[in-house]
């Protein structure tokens, strides 16, 4: 015989209230699940939306970060002039040579983290179009001057447009506030390289060299190119996307797992609740079960209607949850990057696949918590189910 859902649906209706509870608790799980998703996601793609496939960003060999790295001056000459390096229409290579500091600041909400000052060369903006100034202007590459991305104006004491900025026995005036799409390079402070460079006594060395390519296509043979020069063998070039996308594997991989670790242990108390709720079915509709069973109901159809109904609990638990975890993506937060030891501004991000997961892991709960119940409400004994009458 067909599998009598109808009494599922009643059931239901009947213990509303149980139920109720059972699908809040599976969606406060769900919803701490796909939040610790979303936001390892939004690292990800804020780190990726820092670098552009035409660009080609260079580094030391073994250095973890651009801070750990030094480019020397005779090694920027020498990659100024390969062959696969775009340039203006006057000539000048379209390349930055960008020492790369970490200064603290203080939040305006009191406490102090480290933010990330960038020097950029004369011409950057052919780099990274996606920079624009939204406040003030641009700094005069003169002067100790300096642009501040907008995460970093608005939480950061010192960090407006008119406030000075003091690092390296030097007064830095802000004058600019800027975006990037989204991106990594709004948690940072750009100013001048020769300005940093002279500010720290760098000389001309610089702690990575970001070049844009004629023919982003021919990275590869550009690549092959670089390593066989003999007097770059302690560098390493990288497509500047993946070289940024590379920097937020230690902090999401962090994320995740703290934030699966904690949600398992959420999700036995949602799972127990589940299991509570659909023995009470059980025990309640222990007539029902005989009678089914009567009429010639088999011991599967019996698992099926039962364990149907734990996952459809769940389920409806899992899409309440990742409805309200949606939310979050109107939400900007900001952490410490582990891969440089800085402040780095992220929006929580949602994709199909955590969709996906989230749900995946709501009925698993509904399932793992229906399974007992289902099995013993299948293995009743026909009389003894009538006689509880």
């Amino acid at each position: 015989m067909s599998i009598p859902f109808i009494y599922s649906r009643k059931n239901l209706q009947m213990r509303r209230m149980t139920a109720l509870f059972t699908i809040i608790g599976i969606a406060l799980v769900v919803f701490v699940f796909t939040a610790v998703l979303m936001m390892a996601h939004g690292v990800e793609k804020t780190m990726t939306a820092t670098g552009s496939k035409e660009n080609v960003i260079v580094v030391r060999k073994g250095s973890n970060n651009e801070i750990s790295s030094i480019v020397t001056g005779d090694a920027q000459n020498i990659i100024r002039t390969l062959p696969g390096v775009a340039h203006n229409v006057d000539g000048s290579p379209i390349i930055s040579s960008e020492p790369v500091v970490v200064i603290n600041l203080s939040y305006a909400s009191g406490g102090m983290s480290n933010v990330t000052v960038r020097g950029v060369s004369p011409g950057s903006e052919k780099l990274r179009p996606q920079l624009h100034i939204i406040e003030g202007r641009m700094f005069n590459p003169s002067l100790r001057e300096l642009i501040v991305g907008e995460p970093i104006s608005k939480k950061f004491n010192g960090a407006q447009i008119g406030s000075t900025i003091k690092f390296a026995n030097n007064e830095w005036k802000i004058v600019g506030i800027f975006t990037s799409n989204g991106g990594g390079f709004e948690s940072e402070i750009h100013g001048n390289s020769t300005q940093l460079q002279d500010a720290f006594n760098r000389g001309n060395s610089a702690s990575s060299v970001t070049l844009k390519l004629e023919h982003p296509e021919d990275y590869d043979k550009f690549k092959q190119l670089f390593q066989t020069d003999i007097r770059l063998q302690q560098f390493e070039p990288e497509i500047e996307q993946t070289y940024y996308s590379k920097q937020s594997e230690m902090l999401a991989g962090f994320i995740k797992i703290i934030g699966i670790f904690i949600t398992v242990i959420f999700s036995i108390g949602a799972t127990v609740g589940a299991m509570i709720t659909m023995y009470g079915a059980v025990a309640n509709r222990t007539i029902e079960i005989g009678t089914m069973r009567a009429l010639g109901f088999n011991r599967r159809s019996i698992l099926t209607v039962f364990l149907a109904e734990s996952i459809l609990i769940a389920f409806t638990g899992a899409v309440i949850g990742i409805l309200i975890a949606s939310v979050l993506q109107f939400f900007k937060i900001s952490t410490l990057n582990y891969s440089s030891f800085s402040e780095i501004a992220f929006s929580f991000a949602l994709s199909p696949s955590i969709i996906i997961s989230s749900l995946i892991f709501g009925v698993a709960m509904g399932f793992l918590g229906g399974f007992l119940p289902s099995a013993r409400a299948a293995r009743m004994n026909i009389v003894t189910a009538l006689r509880s009458a």
